[in-house]
């Protein structure tokens, strides 16, 4: 089976920074795969690389077997989408959610826009009372579902998932994740999904890797990680340290 994302020997450098520093790993199709670590591991810069929002130093990045080119394509963009984790900051405030829909859908010349439009916020859980509202009128979870319409209107096969539930309420957190589990069921998607919430990433991914300083601590099963049958003494003090588990 052909991966649904390849990663090999991915280097990043800022001004001299090696911001990652060899890391390799597979996603295959339909699979949530996760990345956790510290703040300033490498996990978010993944993500971004991915995307092309950062430069690659070194290594090879795959999308369904094809070696994506420095300079992103719109076919890139139709299969691969991201969602940030702020809410507040990646809606354009002076646009309505339907202009914010809109616009990848004018980008990519999609046609019958209206029925897209209005069966992303049904699938979202929001429904067309919401189309002609602006982002501060919106609460932070309803903020985070039209991020996620905005994601899934063009039908990618990929969602690249930055820490998507972080800037919300517990009570929100679960409802997001929830959405979240239920369109990658419906729609066969594949998620790489970022997170510093060891709980949030046993619930939702099969396989992730731990992250430190750049580099790849070790790779496991969420089971493996939720029993505590891990290898390194970095990951067992993430355990320790994260609130979804005893503390023992």
């Amino acid at each position: 089976m052909t991966a649904a994302l390849s990663i090999q020997d991915l280097e990043v450098v800022f001004d001299g920074f090696r911001a990652l520093k060899g890391v390799s790993f597979e996603v295959q199709p339909g699979e949530s795969f996760g990345l956790v670590g510290e703040s300033g591991s490498g996990k978010s810069t993944i993500l971004r690389a991915i995307a092309g929002l950062v430069p690659v130093h070194a290594g090879a990045i795959s999308v369904n077997g094809a070696p994506l080119r420095e300079r992103r394509n719109k076919a890139f963009y139709r299969s691969v989408q991201m969602v940030f984790q702020d809410p507040y900051g990646s809606l354009h405030p002076r646009q309505t959610v339907d202009r914010l829909l809109l616009e990848p859908l004018a980008i990519h010349g999609v046609k019958n826009s209206e029925a897209r439009i209005l069966s992303a916020l049904d699938e979202v859980g929001l429904g067309s009372g919401f189309r002609f509202r602006y982002a501060h009128q919106l609460s932070g979870g309803q903020r985070q579902r039209v991020a996620i319409a905005r994601a899934l209107i063009l039908e990618p096969s990929i969602l690249l998932l930055d820490e998507p539930t972080s800037a919300l309420d517990a009570s929100v957190q679960a409802e997001v994740l929830n959405l979240l589990e239920q369109v990658r069921r419906d729609r066969n998607l594949t998620f790489l999904m970022v997170s510093h919430d060891l709980a949030v990433i046993t619930h939702m991914c099969e396989r992730l890797i731990v992250m430190q300083n750049g580099e790849e601590v070790e790779q496991l099963a969420s089971s493996e990680l939720a029993a505590k049958n891990v290898a390194a003494d970095y990951t067992r003090n993430l355990l320790r340290a994260s609130a979804g588990f005893s503390r023992t």
